[in-house]
């Protein structure tokens, strides 16, 4: 105990009235020695002799009973706040106001029973007929993808600003972090097309000034040539342009090709979406770009770098997981 670095100070002092008693030395002298009273070495020495070691240990402290139930606090939380407050939710003050209590305890309550009234959220259900065949039928290609076939997710991230900065950047230094001005300028915007080769991460993108079923047509003939000859499944969402008379056509007349809805309101299981958030997040949204030729040019330059680092997109809830969730 007296050698661990890890002891309690106090049962340090404990255990060293212990070792100088052993050594024979005065109650007098160890108290001068440790720095407390003598009465105190008598405790410990006397607990010591009756308990061994566990008798160096403290004694459990229950305190003082709580008078006020936890789970008054958390029902009374969950409850609208009065209309006299004119607010949405409750914070820690005002409910403490309310019920008479300090807000120290609130904010206790809520962190026993995980209550965080300051957070919210969004959901939505969809309500396409096909939701199980769709689901279904997607998180199988991802599960289990045809032999000799390529599965891509397909999509366009549309509105992507050209934002300048009024000022140069301020980089980041030690202690400090990158700054830039809140406001900026306006150069227009570009629309990115990208199919994802979930089994690779490879990504094969466009960048065009505008996502009509013109360019959309466009860039699936791109994947075409991309992949010449093979077996594709193209999984895409429920967008207007995806579904336009000379897409389906086209689609029609190029059999090798095999499309996959997802449901509606239900992109996020096209797997394309988790990299748009990458590229988001790593190469857009902290940018400075001086034009749309710039922004462009920067989208290629993410993208050729990905594709050296790629890597699979890995799926790994069941269809029956996925629809137990989703039932509202």
């Amino acid at each position: 105990m007296l050698r661990s670095t890890l002891t309690p100070a106090g049962l340090v002092r404990r255990a060293r009235i212990v070792a100088l008693a052993a050594e024979g030395l005065a109650n007098t002298r160890i108290s001068k020695i440790v720095g407390t009273s003598v009465p105190t070495v008598l405790k410990w020495r006397s607990r010591y002799l009756r308990d061994g070691l566990d008798g160096l240990l403290d004694a459990e402290r229950p305190g003082r009973p709580r008078h006020l139930d936890h789970a008054e606090v958390v029902s009374a939380t969950l409850m609208p706040p009065p209309r006299k407050y004119g607010v949405t939710h409750w914070s820690s003050r005002l409910l403490a106001g309310h019920l008479g209590i300090g807000n120290a305890t609130v904010a206790r309550a809520w962190r026993e029973y995980g209550v965080q009234p300051w957070r919210s959220g969004t959901f939505k259900f969809s309500t396409d007929p096909e939701l199980v065949a769709k689901v279904t039928d997607v998180v199988g290609l991802y599960l289990e993808p045809p032999e000799n076939a390529i599965v891509l997710c397909v999509d366009e991230k549309s509105q992507i600003q050209a934002l300048d900065r009024t000022a140069p950047m301020l980089p980041m230094q030690p202690r400090q972090i990158e700054r830039r001005t809140h406001d900026y300028k306006r150069h227009g915007t570009t629309t990115l097309f990208a199919a994802l080769d979930i089994a690779t991460g490879q990504v094969t993108a466009a960048v065009k000034p505008r996502h009509r079923h013109q360019e959309f047509l466009s860039f699936l003939k791109q994947i075409d040539r991309t992949y010449p000859g093979q077996e594709l499944h193209l999984v895409m969402d429920n967008y207007a342009t995806h579904k336009k008379a000379e897409v389906r056509d086209w689609l029609a007349a190029h059999p090798n090709m095999h499309v996959h809805f997802t449901p509606t309101s239900g992109s996020w299981l096209n797997l394309v979406e988790v990299w748009f958030g990458i590229i988001d997040r790593q190469a857009i949204r902290r940018g400075v770009f001086t034009s749309v030729k710039d922004l462009n040019a920067k989208i290629r330059a993410f993208i050729n770098g990905w594709n050296d680092r790629k890597h699979p997109f890995v799926w790994t809830k069941t269809a029956d997981e996925i629809l137990k969730k989703a039932k509202p």
